[in-house]
């Protein structure tokens, strides 16, 4: 077994595990355009939920910043193989990541106008040593644009983790995007992830748009996970 914790961190990309009931995962993230903190709590068996918090500073200037924007939401795992390394999950909730709000939308101001929906898909592949996370999904936002119309997107996010060496180091590069109404252009991300022991996990990008001028391009990244010891759930703590 090669493969590890392939979670969001700074990736877009999710896979499809929900962390054992009573769980809580820490997800902070530094980088040139933007910054994060995640809290994600397994209160039910197969269920996560998620608030998120997002800083941007497209300047680079520390000393300001560009807004903000917030998200929550579920998750709930429905297939996973009998390995465990590999499974199927459905996503909803409100808000936008850094890298999905719409060319000609300003920072922020979707997050509580934007619902969306996804689906995480993993497969492994060659013995686990690669990971395959495809994530599809739709987005509605309420008031957009200058015509403050309703308008749909279709959200796509691929990403593919190499473990060469053992399940602590993986190569990760990911593609994502959204398209239709709310379009955003297209991103990759690339980097090394560390995972050295079960309740960490360290990773270090580069993400840049595939056309575009620069100015929003995520650029380095540093992102830290932490898990805690199972502490408190609804149902199924001690399972």
């Amino acid at each position: 077994l090669l493969c590890g914790e392939a979670r969001a961190q700074q990736f877009n990309s999710d896979q499809w595990l929900c962390k054992d009931p009573g769980i809580a995962t820490i997800i902070l993230t530094a980088g040139q355009r933007n910054g994060s903190f995640l809290t994600t709590f397994s209160l039910l068996p197969r269920w996560e939920f998620t608030a998120a918090g997002f800083l941007y500073d497209e300047d680079e200037d520390p000393s300001t910043n560009n807004g903000y924007s917030l998200s929550l939401y579920a998750k709930y795992m429905f297939y996973q193989n009998k390995a465990k390394t590999g499974g199927a999950a459905v996503k909803f909730g409100t808000g936008v990541r850094p890298g999905e709000a719409a060319e000609n939308d300003a920072v922020g101001q979707g997050a509580f106008r934007t619902y969306w929906m996804n689906f995480p898909v993993t497969v492994p592949l060659f013995n686990n040593r690669l990971s395959i996370d495809l994530m599809p999904g739709v987005s509605i936002t309420r008031d957009f644009g200058e015509d403050q119309e309703t308008a749909w997107g279709f959200t796509y996010s691929t990403r593919v983790a190499w473990y060469p060496w053992s399940p602590k180091w993986s190569i990760v590069v990911e593609v994502f995007g959204t398209e239709g109404e709310t379009m955003a252009i297209p991103e990759y991300k690339a980097g090394l992830r560390w995972e050295p022991n079960q309740s960490t996990v360290l990773a270090v990008t580069y993400g840049q748009e595939f056309r575009g001028d620069g100015t929003n391009d995520a650029k380095f990244e540093v992102g830290l996970m932490l898990f805690t010891p199972p502490f408190f759930c609804i149902r199924g703590c001690n399972k």
